[in-house]
């Protein structure tokens, strides 16, 4: 069975696609098989690059004590 690289959480954006690459100020995608294109558009043409993706940042709770790092 194959493993979808790309969950139903994360939508297809031009952003995360292999065959676009943005431009200097991050506001266009231009891509080798349509031109430029909006960051959050996609095509029928899409191809998911994990590495593109920038995951989310954890925030971590405050508020731990000195016991918490002990052992």
């Amino acid at each position: 069975m194959k493993k979808a690289l790309l969950s139903k959480d994360v939508s297809p954006k031009c952003v995360y696609c292999e065959t676009g690459v943005a431009t200097e100020d991050g506001k266009m995608i231009l891509c080798r098989k349509k031109g430029v294109m909006q960051p959050d558009s996609f095509c029928r043409k899409f191809r998911y690059d994990p590495l593109k993706r920038v995951p989310d940042t954890l925030k971590l709770q405050s508020g731990f004590s000195q016991e918490d790092f002990s052992l």
